[in-house]
């Protein structure tokens, strides 16, 4: 995973009463739940919600409620993409 801002990270250990170890462990499990894509989230979600019992009908109307909540990791986007989107 990518460093944390030397700055921020003297911030949160500052504000948090967390080692410096449970700090890195929780900036890692964040970086990981929203670095996930939708269609990842969607099958993921899909197999807990099935393991759990639920059938397809309801999780399908679960899931659409979750997504509608939640951000997710942007696709990368290519050189021309950017450029659009600056310029239009």
């Amino acid at each position: 995973m990518a460093a944390l801002d030397t700055g921020f990270r003297a911030y949160l250990l500052g504000i948090l009463d967390l080692s410096e170890r449970e700090l890195d462990k929780l900036v890692d499990e964040l970086r990981d739940h929203w670095s996930e894509t939708r269609e990842q989230y969607v099958l993921r979600r899909h197999r807990e919600l099935q393991r759990d019992g639920v059938p397809n009908r309801a999780i399908y109307g679960i899931l659409r409620r979750e997504i509608r909540d939640r951000r997710f990791a942007p696709r990368p986007m290519t050189e021309r993409q950017v450029r659009r989107l600056i310029y239009g």
